[in-house]
C-alpha cells in the first residue's frame, strides 16, 4: 500500500518543505529540490549527534557505465533478483520496504542478503517498529556491481564502479552517502511493491542519508542510505523512515536560525504552543504531558524544533528525531508512528471473498497480522447485523450459523473487526486508524 499516494496534500507539502537547508548548515544557500537535478537530503555527520540538511545531485558520477550490458554478461541470474526477507501479508495490506545493495559484486550477493537481514533486524529491534514488524513486507533486491565497496572509502580519492553509484563525500561532506536515484528506482521497481527504500552500501565506514518527499517523481516516498557494516548507521534508517511513515518533524534546531516564522505546524511532534496552551486547548500531545518518557525525562514542551530555536516546541528534551545518541521515540512520536503504520497497512485481511454472498454454513475466515508481544494489542470481534457475537471473540474462522445468523429469508451482515487497544495510543482519531473490518452478506 503506497504511503506516498495515500498522504494528504498538506502532508506532501510538509515533506517537500523539510528539504530546505538551514542557515549555517552544510549546503546553505544551495538550490533545493525545486531544481530537477537536485534533491534535499538529511544526514548525520556525528554517529551520536544531531542531523543536518543540504541539497545534492539526484544522479551520481560514480554509477558504473554500461551497467545493464555488463550485468547481463556477468550475472544474468542474480542482477535484479528479488528475495523476500519478510512476507507477512498481501502488499495491499502491508507497508512494503525494498532493500537494495550497492558495492556488492556477483560473488558477494549472499553477503548482501545477510547484511539486509541484519539491518532490518536492527531496525525492528527499535519500538514501535519492533511491535509492528508484522505490518511490513520486506524485499531484498540484488544489484550486481563491478567493484566491491563504495566510492570514498577508505579515502576521498577511492573510486568504485557500482550499480547505484553510492559515494561518501557527497556535497563535500564525508559521512553523507548519496546514490543515483533513477538507478535506484530501476531496482526498486523489481520488487512486488515499494513504499520505502533502503540502500545498503558495502562499507564498514559510518555514513548514510535520508531522501524524503520523492513520491511524485518516484512512486515511493523515501530512500535511506546506510553503510552495511557499521551498527550506528542503522539509526539513520530508523530516523528517516519516521519522516515518511509517521510524518514526524526533526526535533533539532540550528544555531542562529531564530524564531519560527510559520503558523502551527501539522507535524504531530512540533508545536508553537506551550505546554499550558496545549493542555487548555486539548490539542497536539496534551494527553501525554507530564508522562515519563522512554527517551528520558517527562513529556512537556521544550523550545527548539523543526530547525528553529524559538517559538516552536518539541515533546521531550531528546529522542531519535533529535539526535542519534538514543534509539527511543518519545511518546507522541511513537503514537504518530503507529498512526502511520495503520494509515498504510491493515491488521485484518479477509480470506473469503467479501463480494460473494455467503450461506449460513460458509466458513468465513480472516488473516491477522502477526503483531507479537510489545506495544500492540489487537482485539478481534465478530458482529451479526451490528451486534457482537461474543462467543467468537478472537476467532479467525467462524460459521455464520454458529454466530447466530437466523435461517430466514433476509440478508444479514456478518462483520469481523480488529482494533488495536495499545496503551501507546491515546488519540481517538489514531485509535480509529488502528481498526479495520471485513463484511459479508449472508443468506440462508
Amino acid at each position: 500500500m503506497h504511503i506516498g499516494i495515500r498522504r494528504s496534500a498538506v502532508a506532501t507539502a510538509l515533506a517537500c518543505s523539510v528539504v530546505l537547508p538551514a542557515a549555517g548548515a552544510a549546503g546553505a544557500g544551495v538550490p533545493t529540490s525545486g531544481a530537477a537535478s537536485h534533491v534535499g537530503v538529511e544526514y548525520f555527520p556525528d554517529p551520536a549527534g544531531e542531523g543536518a540538511r543540504t541539497s545534492v545531485p539526484a544522479d551520481s558520477p560514480h554509477t558504473q557505465p554500461a551497467a545493464d550490458a555488463r550485468r547481463r554478461t556477468a550475472a544474468p541470474s542474480q542482477d535484479g533478483e528479488v528475495v523476500p526477507l519478510a512476507e507477512t501479508g498481501p502488499t495491499a495490506d502491508r507497508l512494503d520496504v525494498t532493500i537494495i545493495g550497492d558495492g556488492y559484486t556477483a560473488a558477494e550477493q549472499d553477503d548482501f542478503i545477510e547484511d539486509a537481514r541484519t539491518k532490518w533486524d536492527e531496525v525492528t529491534d527499535i519500538d514501535p517498529y519492533k511491535s509492528y514488524a508484522g505490518l511490513f513486507n520486506v524485499w531484498a533486491v540484488k544489484a550486481v556491481s563491478q567493484d566491491s565497496g563504495v566510492t570514498g572509502d577508505p579515502s576521498r580519492d577511492t573510486a568504485k564502479n557500482t550499480a547505484l553509484g553510492s559515494y561518501f563525500w557527497c556535497g563535500d561532506t564525508e559521512r553523507l552517502i548519496c546514490v543515483d536515484l533513477d538507478r535506484t528506482k530501476t531496482y526498486a521497481d523489481k520488487a512486488p511493491a515499494t513504499d520505502l527504500v533502503i540502500v545498503i552500501s558495502n562499507s564498514t565506514k559510518y555514513g548514510g542519508a535520508g531522501y524524503s518527499g520523492l513520491a511524485a517523481d518516484y512512486g515511493y516516498d523515501g530512500v535511506s542510505t546506510l553503510s552495511s557494516d557499521n551498527d550506528r548507521s542503522t539509526l539513520i534508517a530508523a530516523h528517516e523512515m519516521a519522516h515518511s511513515v509517521g510524518l514526524l518533524a526533526d526535533e533539532y534546531q540550528y544555531a542562529g536560525y531564530g524564531d519560527y516564522p510559520y503558523p502551527e505546524p501539522a507535524y504531530p511532534n512540533a508545536s508553537t504552543l506551550t505546554a499550558g496552551e496545549m493542555a487548555a486547548k486539548r490539542t497536539k500531545w496534551a494527553s501525554w504531558l507530564g508522562e515519563p518518557d522512554p527517551s528520558g525525562g517527562v513529556v512537556g514542551a521544550f523550545e527548539g524544533a523543526d530547525y528553529y530555536e524559538h517559538g516552536v516546541h518539541r515533546p521531550t528534551e531528546n529522542s531519535i528525531m533529535r539526535a542519534l545518541n538514543t534509539d527511543q521515540f518519545n511518546l507522541p512520536g511513537r503514537e504518530a508512528m503507529i498512526a502511520g503504520f495503520y494509515r498504510s497497512a491493515n491488521a485484518l485481511t479477509p480470506l473469503v471473498d467479501t463480494s460473494a454472498t455467503a450461506s449460513r454454513f460458509t466458513r468465513l475466515a480472516v488473516g491477522l497480522a502477526d503483531l507479537g508481544p510489545g506495544l500492540s494489542r489487537p482485539r478481534l470481534r465478530w458482529y451479526v447485523d451490528g451486534r457482537e457475537a461474543g462467543q467468537a471473540r478472537g476467532k479467525t474462522s467462524v460459521l455464520p450459523a454458529a454466530l447466530g445468523v437466523p435461517a430466514d429469508k433476509r440478508a444479514h451482515q456478518v462483520t469481523a473487526t480488529v482494533v488495536d487497544t495499545t496503551s501507546a495510543v491515546r488519540s481517538p482519531a489514531v485509535r480509529d486508524l488502528t481498526s479495520n473490518s471485513a463484511t459479508w452478506t449472508v443468506r440462508r
